[in-house]
């Protein structure tokens, strides 16, 4: 037992110096880094850097920086950096096969960096899902819903898919459909519908919105109502026309038909 006792003693002796400065090496060492991202970040702010591209290279940055501090740690304890090179390299190179969907995701960013279909801010829609991009990361891009939901894509399909991108030309055109009954002149309807549009405060002027007829459906006569609008100004146009519009055939006395049921068992 006092052998024993011995031997630990003499193996807390040799490495409880090593460990206590590997744990500062540790602590200091993200301290720095987060310090470094910051200045980073601020330096590239000041010089007009696409905020898209600061965190992406903020989130790039503070990745390496950290490998780089678990190697110096790791060298602290003893243990040789050039085996663990050796190891790591070959770890990697299995982990690479095993998750290269994940290389594929890291690839993805790396293209979205390059040709910039999208940026921080922008609304777009990709994947089946519609939303403001939040944060551009290594791996996925976070949107955030039309409903506030967070909506998380892999950079891969992202780069690989499509993606519509609403912000970009900076105005919308809104597409509404309304129909009227057959019995209704066609004239007035699309000057009620126009003055509709006209009077809106956020339908642009140019481009000219436009009314249209459609088509003769089977129980009415269907308007393409199209007005223009500043994109941040989309779903207000959008719901606002299909309400003042309603009211206005209403007040015009113009009818919009919907569907009558017949009982055949009479």
């Amino acid at each position: 037992m006092e052998e024993y006792a011995q031997t630990l003693i003499d193996l807390l002796l040799n490495y409880a110096p090593k460990v206590v400065m590997a744990i500062v090496i540790l602590l200091v060492g993200l301290f720095i880094i987060k310090i470094t991202i910051k200045s980073s970040v601020k330096i590239m702010e000041k010089r007009g850097v696409d905020i898209t591209l600061q965190k992406f290279l903020g989130n790039l940055g503070g990745w390496v920086l950290k490998i780089l501090l678990i190697i110096a740690v790791i060298s602290q304890l003893g243990i040789e950096t050039t085996s663990f090179a050796a190891i790591l390299a070959a770890a990697g190179l299995a982990v690479g096969l095993a998750l290269q969907g994940s290389l594929a995701n890291f690839a993805g960013g790396v293209l979205i960096m390059i040709f910039k279909p999208f940026k921080i801010g922008d609304l777009i829609e990709a994947q089946g899902e519609i939303g403001v991009v939040k944060e551009i990361e290594i791996f996925t891009t976070k949107l955030t819903g039309l409903s506030n939901k967070e909506i998380i894509i892999p950079n891969g399909s992202l780069s690989n898919g499509n993606v519509i991108n609403y912000t970009t030309e900076g105005t919308r055109r809104v597409d509404l459909v309304i129909g009227v009954s057959y019995d209704a002149d066609i004239k007035k309807t699309k000057e009620v519908l126009t003055k509709v549009l006209t009077s809106h405060p956020k339908v642009l002027k140019t481009p000219a919105p436009g009314v249209t007829v459609l088509e003769l459906a089977d129980s009415s006569v269907n308007f393409a109502v199209r007005p223009w609008c500043d994109t941040a100004d989309y779903w207000d146009v959008y719901f606002d026309v299909t309400e003042n519009a309603k009211l206005a055939l209403d007040e015009a006395g113009i009818e919009i038909p919907y569907p009558h049921r017949v009982n055949i068992n009479k």
